[in-house]
């Protein structure tokens, strides 16, 4: 199709062009534009022709011509014009110059309708695709937003603001609370609270003490810090990911159509037999008349064109994106529903993908009553924003108040709850003050707020980010449709990472990984050319692995805008369990897709012999393009109807 390159999707990732987008734009409005009068003019010339039967019509060919030729203008020039545009680069055997010659030819014996509606179908059909695609895609602008655009850096005693470019090594740089941390550096404060979910995935957020490494893409949560850049920012962690994207979706080869690669080999053979079957014959028939032949060679090159196999492919793959779409499955290209079928090795990313990225109140152990254990732990857990703290409060709110609360730096919270001391944090605190723990506490692997109430141990309370609901249930579903590996690659600690895998039956499990490192595993897996590769995320870090893989999937409901407009394919629903769903429906479609490409074939073939010997007329042609393709609209519907729960 004409615009075959932009459905395939890889070169769209990351240019923006303000201007071609604004001219591209005014295009496809023309082209809809031209199209709706054409359809006009077309069916009200039908009209008066057959139903009508007016004379100044019928028995004017003249009147005609004009009629149809106005009709068949308006949508065969974006065709003729790329057939003259290969014809140029010397690839003169294509669809569209099989196309733009048999549609002449009907104008030529005089079948002026059949010329415009192979033209009609086949714009139509290319709109249906254009449209699936473009509602689903778009160039990946908010992974751009994510780059910090300023800093705020110490010259001759003030701080100034700047471009980070313009920042150099060993300078002073200020990051305010809510701002992202600009550059790679030391941290010059004595702490800092950062949210790293963009570069490491993690849900919590993490301190950072003086001389400890931060790294640009951070977002300060805090106070105002200060930092000591360490490298400019074309090396730093952000820019990184942004080249990484870009270097992953240049490695993308672009997939072409089935008909694109057909047309190659059909359109040179049956261009070659129509003008074979005119000339041939004037060397071997005695009563040769060329008007008779020409008539045969252009019904055989009617009957030839590939109507009815441009409208079955795109629409084979529009029923597969409209059921996806109804399965809260957005695809982004017809390549990707034939990439997502052939998919035999799954990665996830944990947070967010298989779990919910929300922290919750796992467990309670207490020597105390349940209820008054969280009433003390909750009131002074209150006085803190921290995300575990948070997850205590909603769990349970507290009657009682906190007074005197102190932080006790890496540790926790101290502070008088009802007239008792209350500590509330890790095992360090108890350490701290010498409070004796049971020993066991200290294999748990999820996060844990150890509690003591007046220098005593009095429980700990386990809060962990909650497995999605069909999460062991889409691994399940994956193998039983032939995935041969599934894998999770994980930002968090690898305890945690091994567990949450363990739970929902994951193959191989790998935690601790920055965005390189899940990069260097997809590129080991990719090693294997056996392995067809969908990769499942939701974070802007996830975004570069997303860009690499065959497949990348991204989780749309809380996903990232990077994550969700770098990858081919988005779960709108948040549901890991459509990943096999997205499978099935690439099957089904491509099933679909061979069947109508068969039917077409097999018709054409047919008919094609009876045309060359002169039994098929040009109704019998057209009759046999446009009843083919009706059939193969029909099948492609059919796949919108099938249930893939």
């Amino acid at each position: 199709m004409s615009n075959c390159k932009s459905c395939c999707g890889t070169d769209d990732h990351i240019h923006v062009q303000g201007e071609h987008s604004h001219e591209h734009e005014h295009n496809h409005s023309n082209s809809k534009l031209f199209l709706g009068i054409s359809l006009v003019v077309f069916f009200s010339g039908l009209i008066i022709q057959y139903i009508i039967k007016s004379p100044w019509f019928v028995e004017q060919e003249i009147v005609r011509l004009i009629w149809f030729g106005i009709s068949y203008i308006l949508v065969a020039y974006p065709v003729w014009k790329e057939a003259f545009v290969l014809a140029k680069k010397l690839d003169f055997f294509n669809e569209f110059s099989l196309m733009g010659i048999a549609t002449l030819g009907a104008f030529v014996i005089g079948e002026y309708p059949e010329g415009v509606a192979v033209m009609l179908f086949y714009t139509i059909g290319e709109m249906f695709q254009e449209a699936a695609v473009n509602k689903a895609k778009s160039n990946i602008k908010a992974l751009l937003d994510v780059r910090p655009n300023t800093a705020h850096v110490l010259r001759n005693g003030n701080f100034e603001t700047i471009e980070p470019n313009n920042v150099e090594i060993g300078e002073t740089i200020q990051v305010k609370v809510g701002e992202k941390v600009p550059l790679d550096g030391t941290l010059i404060s004595t702490k800092g609270s950062f949210n790293t979910s963009a570069l490491t995935g993690e849900s919590k957020p993490s301190t950072y003490k003086k001389d400890e490494v931060v790294l640009a893409g951070m977002l300060n949560l805090e106070n105002v810090i200060e930092i000591k850049t360490t490298k400019k920012f074309d090396d730093s962690s952000i820019a990184k990911i942004l080249k990484m994207v870009q270097e992953a979706t240049s490695r993308k080869a672009p997939t072409e159509l089935f008909i694109r690669k057909f047309a190659k080999i059909y359109t040179p053979i049956v261009f070659f037999l129509a003008l074979a079957l005119v000339v041939i014959p004037f060397f071997i028939v005695d009563d040769y008349v060329f008007r008779d032949w020409l008539y045969r060679g252009l019904v055989f090159l009617v009957i030839s064109c590939p109507c009815a196999l441009v409208i079955s492919v795109p629409l084979g793959y529009f029923g597969g994106i409209g059921a996806a779409s109804r399965n809260g499955i957005l695809v982004k290209g017809s390549n990707f529903l034939d990439l997502i079928a052939k998919v035999n090795t799954v990665v996830m990313d944990k947070t967010g993908t298989l779990t919910e990225g929300i922290f919750e109140v796992q467990k309670i152990e207490t020597t105390y009553n349940e209820e008054e254990f969280l009433d003390y732990v909750s009131a002074l857990e209150k006085q803190s924003t921290h995300p575990i703290a948070k997850a205590i409060v909603t769990r349970h709110s507290s009657l009682f108040n906190a007074i005197d609360v102190e932080e006790i730096s890496g540790k926790g919270l101290k502070g008088n709850v009802n007239d008792k001391i209350v500590l509330a944090g890790n095992a360090k605190l108890l350490h701290h003050f010498s409070i004796s723990y049971p020993s066991e506490i200290d294999a748990i692997v999820e996060s844990i707020v150890v509690v003591a109430i007046n220098n005593e141990y009095a429980g700990y309370i386990t809060i962990a980010d909650k497995i999605k609901d069909d999460a062991k249930e889409a691994i399940k579903k994956m193998k039983n449709l032939g995935v041969q590996q599934t894998i999770m690659l994980s930002g968090d600690k690898d305890t945690i990472t091994q567990k949450v895998a363990k739970e929902v039956e994951i193959d191989l499990a790998f935690g601790g990984l920055l965005p390189e490192g899940k990069v260097e595993k997809v590129e080991q897996l990719k090693q294997n050319k056996n392995n067809v590769i969908a990769f499942v995320g939701d974070g802007i870090n996830d975004a570069p692995v997303l860009a690499l893989s065959d497949v990348g999937i991204a989780m749309g409901g809380l996903g990232s805008d990077a994550a969700i407009e770098t990858a081919d394919i988005v779960i709108q629903t948040d549901q890991p369990s459509k990943i096999g769903t997205a499978i099935k429906i690439g099957r089904e479609t491509k099933k679909i897709v061979i069947q109508n490409i068969i039917l077409a074939m097999s018709v054409k073939g047919i008919v094609l012999l009876l045309g060359a010997e002169g039994i098929a007329n040009m109704w019998e042609a057209v009759f046999a393009d446009v009843g083919v393709a009706f059939l193969a609209i029909l099948n492609a519907v059919r796949i919108q109807r099938m249930n893939f729960k």
